[in-house]
């Protein structure tokens, strides 16, 4: 056989989950080897948001802005812009600010409603190189690119084996790990060899993916830079405000994939011919699947691996990178050796519920966007000149309006998401509806703690630790559970914040706040059973 690896964690995958987890790791201290069939990053535009809970897990990591130099100038908009083609008209324009102008609102209002990070439009393509020059600087992750998960050999209480292959020579090793994680993708090997099936439904959707270089301006930023051009035979997206751009173009009932030449579908939906040069070009079909389970013993699946939507709402890498973040602390507390086992039954238990949440997000906004197909459909002639066309293109954008762009606006769903059935979680009783579209800050166990900036200046979640973190609104005495956490070896510490004008915002003085930023526990004062509490957060 050789010699065999040994590392704490193996990592099967090496797209942003992947990497994501490797980089949450390393910052607990634990090893892994983290390997990537293909040999480079990826050349497939794939997502184009980095959404700002995403961000804020990023910043944990030091790389926000590394991630915004990659991005879209920091200046620049997130307008959706609804048209008839780029040659035609104007419908509606759904406006939002820049990453510069929500950062400057964040800063202002200051009243636990936002993250504490702008959103980010990044291709993924641009997204990617930033993750893996971290990786490679850091001592910590054994970066393998061009090899190849095969197969779980043997797992057993204490581990799994399992076999790699070189992808140019087809050589194998074996590897011995703790852990073994499945961030490779919505084919995943690691979930077949698991056994694991996927709940939900295939192939709901189709579209041809153009991918584009042009500096065409005049054409592609007739109504100045705009994030999404959208009709109702797809979307255009502008990957970096300058020269590249993907269009999404639904595929046309009645057409084979073979009769849709890439250069026509292009030119069929802007409207005209114009210069331009294809970069990559393929049809693609949309899952709404989540799998049965996320955990087979010492194995677990992360991102697509694990979930797959339609990406309406940008719901796809985003949930990943927390699934990332929930995955890397329970791991590494397990391989530390302070964490329980019920934490890994608690990653499976608050994720995929989670996914299931973003799921029915994406699909809601799919059927508006059907909606706004109809509308389409029933206008008429939108080409036309005249004051009888402007009359069904303003009607038509009235209603566009009316319908809405919950897509882009649902911010219940990407911050106030709660993990009720968590094993690992002191729930409270008659948990309240969560809504999708408007984020209500609030501790209620499971949620995400509420983001303000200090007197200081400093976001509350820079300063908590990097393990547990006990925040004290008021001056409570704290020294029963420090001493505690002591004695069973939990690592924690305490956030005095001396503010009782927060007790409103954070609804009680006592916050106990998880390394992933997740509320376990709150009150107005210390349990009489401070031991079973940290034993019960921790796993044991």
């Amino acid at each position: 056989m050789g010699n065999i690896l040994e590392t704490p964690v193996f990592i099967a995958g090496g797209g942003p989950v992947g990497m994501t987890l490797a980089l949450n790791l390393a910052r607990y201290g634990v090893r892994s080897i983290l390997a990537e069939r293909n040999p480079t990053t990826t050349r497939h535009p794939k997502m184009d948001l980095t959404n700002a809970r995403s961000m804020e897990l990023f910043k944990r990591l030091g790389l926000t802005e590394q991630l915004r130099d990659a991005g879209v100038p920091r200046e620049n908009r997130f307008d959706i812009l609804w048209i008839t083609t780029l040659a035609g008209h104007e419908l509606h324009r759904f406006v939002y600010p820049s990453a510069s102008e929500k950062t400057e609102i964040i800063r202002r209002e200051n009243d636990g409603h936002h993250a504490s990070e702008a959103p980010l439009r990044v291709s993924q393509v641009q997204i990617e190189p930033v993750l893996k020059k971290a990786i490679d600087d850091n001592p910590l992750i054994d970066v393998r690119f061009g090899t190849k998960f095969e197969r779980i050999v043997s797992q057993d209480t204490d581990g799994v084996t399992l076999e790699i292959s070189d992808s140019a020579t087809g050589e194998t090793e074996t590897v011995r790990c703790q852990y073994l994680a499945g961030c490779d993708g919505g084919g995943s090997r690691v979930r077949r060899a698991l056994g694991i099936e996927l709940d939900g439904d295939m192939a709901v959707a189709g579209a041809h993916m153009v991918h584009f270089r042009t500096h065409a301006r005049d054409v592609l930023q007739r109504w100045g830079p705009v994030y999404h051009l959208q009709s109702d035979r797809g979307t255009i997206i502008a990957q970096n405000d300058h020269d590249i751009y993907t269009l999404q173009a639904w595929l046309i009932p009645g057409l084979g994939v073979e009769d849709m030449r890439p250069e026509d579908v292009l030119e069929g939906w802007v409207g005209q011919k114009f210069d331009y040069e294809i970069l990559q070009a393929n049809p693609w079909t949309a899952n709404f699947v989540v799998a049965q389970r996320y955990r087979a013993g010492r194995a677990l699946l992360a991102g697509d691996s694990a979930h797959q939507y339609i990406p309406t709402g940008g719901y796809g890498m985003n949930s990943g990178i927390a699934d990332a973040a929930a995955l890397s602390w329970v791991l590494a507390a397990n391989v530390l050796g302070w964490g329980g086992n019920k934490l890994l039954d608690g990653y499976e238990a608050e994720r995929l519920p989670t996914a299931w949440w973003h799921l029915e997000a994406s699909r809601r906004h799919m059927g508006v966007r059907l909606q706004i197909g109809e509308v389409y459909a029933q206008a008429g002639d939108l080409l036309g000149e005249g004051p009888e066309a402007d009359a069904r293109r303003a009607e038509a954008g009235r209603k566009i309006e009316a319908l809405g762009n919950a897509e882009n606006e649902s911010w219940g769903v990407e911050f106030g998401y709660r993990y009720d059935k968590s094993p690992v979680i002191c729930a409270e009783a008659n948990p309240p509806e969560i809504d999708p579209l408007t984020y209500h800050p609030t501790t209620w166990p499971g949620a995400r703690l509420p983001h303000i900036f200090l007197e200081d200046g400093v976001s509350i979640h820079d300063k908590l630790g990097l393990w547990f973190t006990l925040v004290v609104i008021d001056d409570a005495d704290t020294a029963a559970i420090e001493s505690a956490a002591q004695a069973l070896g939990v690592p924690l510490d305490v956030l005095r914040l001396g503010r009782p004008d927060l007790r409103d915002l954070y609804e009680r003085n006592l916050i106990l706040v998880r390394p992933d930023q997740h509320v376990a526990w709150r009150g107005d004062a210390l349990p009489d059973d401070i031991d079973g509490l940290l034993k019960h957060v921790t796993g044991r």
